[in-house]
């Protein structure tokens, strides 16, 4: 199902190799890797199969089914704890109660105002789990799901297992996070197929929702707020609640390792903060086990599409209300496709350690920090390859490397459009993806009902592909200013990125490697490998790369397009690039270039600032006025320099490459710059420096 960890053997290779502890040599890792990527390749064709979950419930009744009898089997058959029960043993536990203690004595407080304010954190936090809410959820998520996707496929096999699992050890769901549907189809799953129902944890917005607030901690919902770093006796609190809901097993725990909901639709950075604590009663030995069960969930068409390209233009998303909700009911007049839920092979948290926890460092140690980094990056790896990619994905992919004049003003051809789909679908199955293509109607009919599903983006006229611009636009509106109109452009593209961004992780390494070629100027290996990690630092913001694996990446990036072609590999002396790999590397260096123009774009406003000191409120919209600017000069090809997640990223990689200092004393979001450290990371991607020089 994935390109490594295939078996918890291997995912353990994949958390220490690299480390500087690990005795083997980079030679064997390579050797490893590649035999690691052939094997996953053509494990491929052995995939469970997918089946619509959705048939059964256009057969048969609604509300026979959210009556149904519920039989769930949970951990050491478990009964469900009240929420009094549970509070009290939060409260209760020797960690919370020496934490109130001296939150007590550093402010004055009373122990009594400290406990009192604690139960109040919990009471606005705990979930609530009941089950005729539950069937009344189920209820109307039947009739909402049926008539907005066509079909949800869930690999049963691996559903099954999850239900044998679940008896065994405690289960941690960690599913990916692109709408707010997630959650919902997921509970609904275990609901259908007699799975004890998750509890989630879910942001305290959701919560002050009338009604629907209400009714998701009913559903298991748990609330949590954010930026909670400085607030001991909530962090204390949070951090009880959950190892105790672990400890007692009554519901698999699920939450999204990235934090929050991708506004790109690209995996994020994973958060550790949750995962320290479903792991400490595992490592304390309160718990025999612990399962990890990543879940990839893929959209043909996101709900909040448009809604997520104006946040990343920085346009306030609108305030979660029930009225809100009831304002957007016209979603449900509207087709959005199939959704793919595939469940993971689960991932036993004692075997990663080969039974005998003394293995992990000490907890409070670095090299334990690092080993949690890793295993989160692992799963979000995984939850990428275990992802389906959908045509309307490869066809944006192509679309995006056309200049926007062409999609605005002439079109582009749609027979043109077709092949070159036709073509990136091989290269995209060469490079081991698990494609959402329906094979019992022609090709031609699946590329026409994609670009027909995405009608807000692109609309076929005289055989030819036009972008649908913004809704002021249509309605023949015109723009304020001229970078307000570059602003209202920048939403349709930055929603056709996108659905380009779900295919990432399938180009990235070869990506990577076909810009490295050009960087180190040479064939040589070492200078092309050295250009190669120097990419990968620079966009670890970006992309998921687990940490210490860049000689593995390489390797599965030279043998990807070895095997296609498009490469020589000559020993451990050379890459040379082969001529019948011109069109291959094109796309490929094609597809990173929005985000190399982008980068360089804000690492030379940071140049030319005459302080060094800014403000990530003062930056964020500069950046994007200077975009504007450039764009409207026609210096600037790509607007995914206007996303406010480009921009944060761009500081996020600087901070981790030294070239930005996060001034700690400031209450605002205020770096230092190195301005000759920004100059050289420029020049080096700019080509004028070999990163072996660097």
């Amino acid at each position: 199902m994935v390109l490594w960890c295939r078996t918890s053997e291997e995912l353990y290779g994949f958390l220490f190799l690299g480390t500087e502890s690990s005795s083997v040599s980079h030679q064997t890792m390579a050797n490893t890797h590649r035999e690691s990527v052939q094997a996953g390749l053509k494990e491929e064709d052995d995939e469970d199969k997918m089946v619509d979950i959705l048939q059964e419930r256009r057969d048969s009744s609604d509300l026979g089914h959210a009556f149904r009898t519920f039989n769930p089997r949970p951990y050491k058959g478990a009964p469900p704890c009240s929420v009094a029960d549970l509070n009290r043993a939060v409260l209760g536990s020797e960690d919370v109660r020496r934490v109130m203690e001296e939150v007590a004595m550093e402010t004055g407080s009373s122990l009594e105002a400290v406990t009192e304010e604690a139960g109040g954190i919990l009471k606005e936090m705990s979930q609530n789990l009941q089950l005729g809410f539950v069937r009344l959820m189920g209820y109307m998520l039947s009739k909402v799901l049926k008539r907005i996707y066509s079909s949800i496929y869930v690999n049963m096999d691996a559903l099954h297992l999850l239900q044998r699992v679940v008896e065994d050890t405690p289960v941690i769901l960690l599913p990916n996070h692109r709408s707010y549907t997630d959650f919902l189809v997921i509970s609904y799953i275990m609901f259908t197929y007699d799975i004890p129902l998750p509890v989630i944890a879910s942001g305290l917005a959701l919560a002050r929702m009338n009604f629907v607030g209400e009714m998701l901690r009913r559903s298991g919902a748990f609330y949590i707020r954010r930026d909670i770093a400085s607030n001991r006796l909530y962090c204390a609190v949070l951090s009880e609640y959950v190892k105790s809901l672990v400890r007692r097993g009554f519901a698999p725990v699920e939450f999204y390792i990235e934090g929050y909901r991708s506004r790109s639709l690209k995996s994020l950075t994973p958060k550790l903060g949750m995962m320290r604590m479903v792991l400490e009663p595992f490592l304390k030995g309160e718990v025999h086990d612990i399962t990890f069960v990543p879940i990839s969930i893929s959209y043909d068409r996101v709900l909040e599409e448009s809604l997520l390209a104006r946040e990343l233009l920085g346009i306030p998303k609108p305030r979660e209300s029930t009225l809100s909700l009831l304002k957007v009911s016209w979603v449900l007049k509207e087709d959005y496709g199939c959704m793919h839920v595939s469940f993971g092979r689960p991932v036993s948290a004692r075997q990663l350690c080969h039974g005998n926890v003394t293995e992990l460092p000490e907890r409070s140690s670095e090299e334990y920090q690092a080993w949690v980094n890793r295993l989160a990056h692992v799963i979000v790896g995984i939850q990428e390859r275990g992802s389906f990619t959908s045509p309307w994905s490869l066809m944006a992919c192509l679309l995006l490397q056309e200049p926007l004049s062409v999609l605005t003003d002439s079109g582009l051809a749609w027979r043109q459009l077709a092949e070159r789909t036709l073509w990136l679908k091989r290269l995209a199955l060469d490079f081991g993806a698990r494609l959402n293509w329906p094979g019992r109607v022609s090709d031609w009919e699946v590329m026409s009902s994609a670009v027909a599903l995405h009608h807000t983006s692109v609309h076929l006229q005289g055989e030819r592909v036009f972008l649908v611009g913004d809704e002021d636009a249509a309605a023949g509106r015109e723009p304020i200013s001229a970078e307000d109109g570059v602003s209202k452009m920048a939403a349709p593209v930055l929603m056709m990125a996108s659905y380009r961004n779900q295919t990432l992780h399938l180009f990235v390494r070869p990506a990577l490697l076909a810009v490295a070629l050009k960087l180190a100027g040479c064939g040589r290996r070492d200078d092309i490998f050295a250009s190669f990690c120097f990419l990968q630092d620079v966009f670890r913001s970006e992309f998921i790369f687990i940490p210490g694996n860049s000689s593995q990446d390489f390797e599965e990036a030279c043998l990807l397009l070895e095997k296609r072609g498009t490469v020589h590999v000559v020993g451990q002396q050379e890459v040379m690039p082969s001529e019948d790999g011109v069109e291959v590397l094109s796309f490929l260096r094609g597809l990173l270039q929005p985000f190399i123009d982008s980068y360089q774009v804000m690492l030379g406003f940071l140049c030319e600032q005459e302080a060094n000191v800014i403000t990530e409120e003062d930056f964020l919209p500069a950046v994007r006025s200077l975009a504007s600017k450039l764009i409207l000069s026609g210096d600037l090809r790509t607007y995914e320099t206007l996303s406010s997640d480009t921009q944060k990223n761009v500081l996020s990689s600087l901070r981790r490459l030294a070239a930005v200092t996060k001034l700690k004393a400031s209450e605002q979001k205020k770096y230092s710059v190195d301005k000759d450290a920004v100059g050289r990371i420029a020049d080096t991607l700019s080509g004028k420096i070999r990163p072996q020089m660097l």
